[in-house]
């Protein structure tokens, strides 16, 4: 119901013509993510050849045009929420971006450094699209706004500002 109340246009790009847009462009005012989607058998895909030169132009397009480029990836054979999101790590964003980056996983690297999918370190789609169709008014988002906006208009001589300042330095 979430996805309902705040849908995304997606757009499948004809044929991956265009090296770095991924095979799926979801766009929403506040949100926008070129997807790479891929499916296999096995729980573990390591990127090499094509797959490796995909990787590289979304991550290369991801840090041009300061998007989150992410991987969605299906393990075939399973039943529930057979998918798995996984991000391009692009170093840092701004905006609903940056606070994203700290929940959604990248791609996991090898002992060597490269990246490659591993379906049981990724996002169970149904915790993504929670979390990208959270309303902005959700009590929790709210909260945390009105205690921001209680620590700046914070006055010396009453406690419990102070004692919330302390514990938000720490």
């Amino acid at each position: 119901m979430q996805v309902i109340d705040r849908p995304f246009l997606v757009v499948r790009a004809a044929g991956s013509g265009m090296e770095g847009s991924g095979d799926l462009l979801a766009l929403r005012g506040d949100l926008c993510f070129p997807i790479e989607v891929k499916s296999c058998k096995v729980s573990k895909l390591y990127l090499s050849g094509r797959t490796k030169t995909q990787y590289e132009a979304m991550l290369n397009e991801g840090v041009r045009c300061e998007l989150m480029p992410l991987y969605a990836y299906r393990l075939k054979r399973v039943r529930g929420d057979s998918w798995r999101i996984f991000r391009v790590d692009v170093g840092k964003l701004s905006g609903r971006l940056g606070m994203l980056i700290r929940r959604i996983p990248a791609l996991p690297l090898t002992r060597n450094g490269k990246p490659f999918l591993d379906w049981e370190q990724g996002m169970p789609l149904h915790k993504f699209l929670a979390l990208v169709c959270r309303k902005s008014d959700s009590s929790s988002l709210k909260s945390l706004e009105q205690r921001a906006a209680r620590l700046d208009n914070y006055n010396d001589s009453d406690e419990s500002l102070i004692q919330s300042r302390i514990t938000d330095m720490a």
